[in-house]
């Protein structure tokens, strides 16, 4: 029996950061495949994945435990089906960079959810390392602008509102969802509260996408179309967003939101080795912002014992 412990957290939140610099890749891939299809499959697919896990480690389902947080478990799925949509949606209808950078300032909603809602005071340590972070992604944001070419008709940094918009509403959603999520977390094993997670999304996305688009959300048949879902439904999805998630057992909801600001530089080590897309010299200036505040934020803990220590000695 594995022992959870903060470290542990860290790294899952570490793994799962940089691991959703595939995601926004891969949907535009999928230009031809509307939003609701793309996130219907991906979260169909992820769901599968991890009911073949469980049925590989022989680990079963608590039915008891999934009826009596039937409610939270729903309103957690309604939530991550919203973010997916509309994450989705914004890299479809803005640049990459945008829906990017934006759907990152997950991590401040999410610390003000914290506070008004569930009373939990950020240290001034985690404070200061989020505005490190969000200063290293504006700096990296700044690079790509430079590096890539500008689309005709677009106006400086905001290509396009609605898309922008969108991804704003994505790190709304989402900083609901690690909120509410970290008291469910720590209930039950992570394999069998994805997978039901995972299952109720499909349905959120299912219910919401059937009625707007007017037809059913059938599945691609396009061998191409087909693998990229895959990846998309294996990559961000079943490994990095479960390990995301898992991370909230000895993570507050804003610190396991700050991991996914590793996002950018995930993405943008994808760039180098898969479209050999050299960035901008500063890019490196921003990465180490991003990292020495996700570093402060990490190390929260120890600084603040270390404090109380020296405080209580005086």
């Amino acid at each position: 029996m594995h022992v959870r412990t903060r470290k542990r957290a860290l790294a899952e939140g570490v793994t799962a950061g940089t691991l959703f610099g595939t995601a926004a890749v891969l949907i535009r891939f999928l230009q031809n495949s509307d939003t609701f299809t793309i996130a219907f499959w991906r979260v169909i697919i992820a769901s599968v994945v991890l009911a073949l896990i469980l049925a590989f480690v022989k680990k079963k389902l608590n039915l008891s435990f999934l009826k009596k947080n039937l409610k939270d478990l729903s309103l957690l799925s309604l939530f991550l089906g919203l973010h997916f949509i509309f994450f989705t949606s914004a890299v479809k209808d803005t640049t990459i960079l945008n829906a990017t950078v934006l759907v990152n300032t997950t991590p401040i909603f999410s610390m003000f959810v914290s506070s008004l809602v569930y009373k939990l005071k950020p240290s001034r340590y985690a404070v200061f390392g989020l505005i490190l972070s969000f200063i290293g992604i504006c700096v990296i944001a700044y690079a790509e602008s430079q590096s890539s070419p500008q689309t005709a008709g677009t106006v400086g940094f905001y290509p396009n509102l609605k898309g922008d918009v969108e991804a704003v509403l994505a790190a709304v959603v989402e900083s609901f969802y690690l909120n509410m999520g970290r008291k469910i977390r720590g209930q039950m094993n992570i394999l069998s509260i994805m997978t039901p997670i995972y299952l109720l999304t499909a349905v959120v996305i299912g219910v919401i996408g059937v009625p707007v688009t007017g037809r059913l959300l059938s599945p691609p048949f396009a061998f191409e179309t087909l693998l990229v879902l895959i990846g998309l439904g294996i990559l961000p999805t079943a490994i990095a967003h479960t390990l995301y998630f898992s991370s909230l057992s000895h993570l507050k909801s804003y610190e396991t939101a700050a991991m996914a600001l590793l996002e950018p530089i995930g993405a943008t080590i994808l760039g180098i080795g898969i479209f050999k897309e050299i960035p901008e010299p500063v890019f490196a200036l921003g990465a180490v912002f991003v990292l020495v505040g996700v570093a402060f934020i990490l190390t929260r803990r120890g600084r603040e014992t270390r404090e109380n220590g020296r405080l209580n000695e005086k």
